[in-house]
């Protein structure tokens, strides 16, 4: 795989990631209010995760 690939592949799994989060967040909000705030961070944790591996495969693509 090139750098090209693997950053779309990056960011297209932190926007599912966000999006995902942020819908499971307010279906789960009226019912369980802190079980929805452990799914928000836990997507948080994995966007975080995507973006840090972003940065580092940029970095070592370097051409």
């Amino acid at each position: 795989m090139n750098k090209k690939t693997l950053t779309r592949v990056l960011l297209g799994l932190t926007a599912i990631t966000i999006v995902a989060s942020v819908i499971t967040y307010f279906v789960i909000k009226p019912d369980r209010p802190w079980m929805a705030f452990y799914v928000l961070c836990c997507g948080g944790v994995l966007v975080f995760n995507f973006l840090i591996s972003l940065f580092l495969v940029n970095k070592n693509f370097k051409k």
